[in-house]
Parts: structure tokens; C-alpha cells; sequence
């Protein structure tokens, strides 16, 4: 199958590495040429220009914002210029009114949109491994199964809006959000009564919070070690503020991502925004005053 993949981030470079593995025919592109170059000497075949890369039987992209979506594919009319039944398959964490934005532009290209969001880390992306929700067309989704097993452990529909991928993304990455500042406020009050932060963590992943969130966050809250990062903690801000959007327009009260979104821009502002997200934690230790 000829594909093209667009975004080679580091999630991203992982998914388009376990397309090549699996067979496909890769043509990348990407903003900048360094990753793109690293991939030919995986097998991908590098372009420059994006209108040629939406000449594919099936378009994977991932962007990392609404903005860069827009500046790369829609600013530049790639979609009027793209091969006539084209399947693209969106693995960006968007906002909700953007997504029901693109299907409508899609749907006026006679081009066929599957949202599939993908949870996981760059690490999980380049195994192969990575869960990914699922929504669109029966018919666009039927196509585009093949190509998400690539890259994909399992996969999670959740209905035929594409939208309702994004909605349900953000429901997860809010979750996951808690869950580290829980982790932090915790961790926080441990410490504070002489309690080391790792022996908590254990008793958390060893009893009731035995899960993949507590297991991979745990002991990087317990140790405060944000880099390399794995999720920008700028993202984290991002996408938390598109939860506050989507409860807003749903009808849904966040109240807590509230207090998130005013952590998030904390540990920005004490210079953390290019640190795994996971240092959304520092903000309760300093206000513990450790």
C-alpha cells in the first residue's frame, strides 16, 4: 500500500517507522528535514512537496495543534489539489469545533476523514503498540483499519462523527492529567511527613492504582526527572484548554480543568513548557515548599 505520512515528531517518526516495518510505502514529509532524512534510511521515500504526498492511496498525518493542521494542509489548499478518493487519517489530539470543521472541508473534497487519535509514548509509537480511537464513516474506517494495525495494539471505535475520536481523546488525556497532578499533590504530602516519595508510589502501583498511568508517571513524579520528554507539557496546557472548550459547547461542567489549565500555565511560567508534562507535579511540590 502507498501511503503518505505527514508530522515526524517524535511520536510520529515511531508510527511511520512501524509502517515501514509492516511493508508499507512510505512518502514523508515534514516541516523540518531532519527527521524526513533520518527515515530514508528506514525505507521512506522523502518529498518536499505535500501536494505529491496527498497523491497516496491513504494520507496518515500528525500535527501536533489545530494551528499547524491548518498553516500545513488547509492554508496551502493541499485537499483541492488531492488524489480523488483520498483517505485521510488524522492522529492529531485537536479541539473539538476544528475536527467538525475539517469534516465538513473533507466532505467537500469528495475526501474520505478518519479521526484517529493514539494513546501512547514515542517509545510505544515505534513498537507498534500504540491504542488508537477510532471514528468515522463505517466505510472510511473499514479502509482505514489496515493501515491503524500497523502502528496499533488495539483499536477503540467510538462512533461515525469524526469528531467524537477528539472528544473522547481529550476525555482521556484529562484523566491522564489528574491523575499526575493527584500523583504530585500525594506525593507532596508524603514528603512533607517524612514519607519518601517512591515508597508512596510503590504502594500506589503495588495495591489500587496498579495501572499503565501510575506505573509510567509514578516514579517520574516520585524522581523529578521531566526530560527527554516524552509529552510536551506546552501540549499538556493545549490540550487541557480544548477540554474546557469541549465541556463548554457539550454543556459539561470541568471544573477541575480549570485548575489544571491554571497549573499548566504555573509550570510554564516557572520555565518548565518544553519538559515532559509530567512536571505539571513541580507545582505542588513548591507549594509544599519542597
Amino acid at each position: 500500500m502507498k501511503l503518505g505520512f505527514v508530522g515526524l515528531g517524535k511520536m510520529g517518526t515511531g508510527m511511520a517507522r512501524s509502517l515501514l516495518r509492516a511493508g508499507a510505502e512510505v512518502l514523508v514529509w515534514n516541516r523540518s528535514p531532519g527527521p524526513a532524512e533520518q527515515l530514508t534510511g528506514d525505507g521512506a521515500r522523502w518529498t518536499k512537496d505535500i501536494v505529491e504526498l496527498f497523491q497516496a492511496e491513504a494520507v496518515v498525518t500528525m500535527l501536533a495543534t489545530d494551528e499547524s493542521i491548518r498553516e500545513t494542509i488547509l492554508d496551502n489548499h493541499v485537499l483541492r489539489q488531492a488524489r480523488p478518493g483520498l483517505l485521510h487519517i488524522l492522529c492529531s489530539t485537536i479541539s473539538v469545533p476544528f475536527a467538525e470543521a475539517l469534516e465538513q472541508i473533507h466532505r467537500s473534497h469528495g475526501i474520505a476523514l478518519v479521526s484517529a487519535p493514539v494513546l501512547g509514548r514515542p517509545d510505544i509509537a515505534d513498537a507498534g503498540d500504540l491504542n488508537v480511537i477510532v471514528a468515522g464513516e463505517p466505510a472510511a474506517v473499514a479502509r482505514a483499519t489496515p493501515v491503524l494495525e500497523m502502528f496499533a495494539k488495539k483499536l477503540w471505535p467510538v462512533g461515525e462523527k469524526p469528531a467524537s475520536a477528539n472528544v473522547a481523546k481529550l476525555a482521556v488525556n484529562f484523566t491522564l492529567a489528574c491523575a499526575i497532578e493527584a500523583m504530585a499533590e500525594a506525593g507532596a504530602l508524603a514528603l512533607r511527613h517524612g514519607i519518601p516519595a517512591p515508597a508512596l508510589m510503590d504502594i500506589f502501583t503495588g495495591t489500587l492504582f496498579s495501572s499503565p498511568a501510575y506505573k509510567a508517571y509514578g516514579p517520574v513524579v516520585a524522581a523529578q526527572t521531566f526530560e527527554p520528554a516524552g509529552f510536551l507539557l506546552r501540549h499538556g496546557l493545549k490540550d487541557i484548554r480544548q477540554v474546557i472548550e469541549a465541556g463548554e459547547s457539550g454543556g459539561a461542567p470541568m471544573p477541575f480543568a480549570g485548575i489544571l489549565r491554571d497549573n499548566f500555565i504555573d509550570a510554564i511560567s516557572h520555565g518548565d513548557a518544553d519538559k515532559d508534562w509530567s512536571a505539571l507535579s513541580r507545582v505542588a511540590m513548591r507549594r509544599a515548599g519542597l
